[in-house]
């Protein structure tokens, strides 16, 4: 069995944790995952965007205050959640987000104190997408082992400062959200591992054994997948998306602007069209120069996109997916990815030494 120091602080058998992936729900896929013995993720960006007017439909969690839909899910998802699992929410910070982060982060605190379940597997909170700074005071105190998602070494240092307990390092061939400046997980992992002393967590690529290995190689204590954990059957994803993951290659994928910035989705139609249009009216992107402008022609067609998903046309609709894609061939349970993977990556570290010339 392949232990690392991200077993001990999450509780947790396998050193895997499951990307957020919001605003789409991830309830039923964090309750497969923790069970299985990784960390499973309930996403709340979509509890957000919901109180803001924008209806994702059944794709996203259920609609009302913040705090009282986080409770609720937390509950039901422990509930459902075997004695031995962990689960954990992921929590955007972004400067527009702030109030409603702050509910949701309330939230989990409030349910761990009511229910000793609650506050058994209730283990971690994963921020993202601003900064965990103004975050300290907040979360220190609440008991939940704390993870950041960062982008580069000043942003790693930052966490740092802050007081993470984890830093998740994220390459920006992983899907949905991306750094503005594209630098990917071969180099952000092993320049994050140098630069702090708060353990680190790959994330961008990761799919299998051989790359999981490759993450410990590099420093890290564990990996976090998102688009490998989409194509599976308990994924609250739609089956069209699981599919269109695995007929994509190592190639079909595309960066475009979206609400919460550049993001990465598999290349299709709907895909290619978004990122024609961020080319001809936010050229910055592709420049790795951060842009705050919103053009409404390209939030309405995100918008569209996402709302094909619910349709049956996969040309149509908008998938966040990463370059991982091209490397996934199939839809297992949650449970036979994450035993298929900790087995073969044991079996990579048994046979390397064979390899080596002597």
């Amino acid at each position: 069995m392949i232990k690392t120091r991200l077993c001990d602080l999450l509780e947790i058998k396998h050193p895997i944790i499951q990307g957020g992936m919001g605003p789409f729900q991830t309830n039923k896929l964090a309750v497969a995952v923790a069970n299985a013995g990784a960390l499973g993720v309930i996403s709340t960006s979509g509890i957000v965007l919901k109180s803001m007017g924008v209806d994702l439909g059944p794709l996203a969690p259920e609609g009302g205050d913040p705090y009282e839909v986080l409770r609720r899910i937390i509950h039901q998802t422990v509930e459902a959640t075997e004695e031995h699992g962990k689960i954990g929410i992921n929590v955007m910070v972004s400067a527009e987000m702030m109030d409603a982060a702050r509910e949701l982060v309330r939230a989990a605190v409030d349910a761990r104190g009511e229910n000793p379940s609650v506050q058994k597997k209730l283990k971690a909170i994963i921020t993202s997408a601003g900064d965990p700074l103004p975050w300290t005071d907040v979360i220190k105190p609440s008991g939940l082992t704390w993870l950041h998602v960062v982008p580069s070494v000043r942003a790693a240092k930052r966490c740092e400062k802050a007081g993470v307990d984890v830093i998740i390092a994220s390459g920006q061939e992983g899907g949905g959200h991306t750094a503005w400046e594209p630098v990917h997980s071969m180099v952000l992992i092993p320049a994050v591992v140098e630069a702090v002393k708060t353990p680190v967590v790959g994330a961008g690529g990761f799919a299998d054994g051989a790359s999981l290995v490759a993450a410990l190689a590099l420093g890290a204590v564990g990996v976090q997948m998102g688009t490998r954990f989409v194509a599976t059957k308990e994924a609250d994803f739609v089956q069209m998306w699981k599919e269109r993951i695995v007929k994509s290659g190592e190639r079909d994928t595309i960066i475009a602007r979206g609400f919460v910035g550049p993001l990465r989705y598999l290349k299709n139609k709907a895909s290619v069209e978004l990122a024609e249009q961020t080319l001809e009216k936010i050229p910055n992107l592709f420049l790795g120069r951060p842009d705050v402008s919103l053009d409404p022609e390209i939030l309405s067609k995100e918008l569209e996109g996402t709302m094909a998903l619910l349709g049956d046309d996969d040309e149509r609709a908008l998938f966040y997916g990463g370059e991982v894609a091209g490397r996934i061939s199939d839809i297992p349970t949650a449970r036979e990815l994450i035993e298929r993977i900790v087995r073969e990556a044991e079996e990579i570290l048994r046979e390397m030494p064979k390899k080596f010339l002597r």
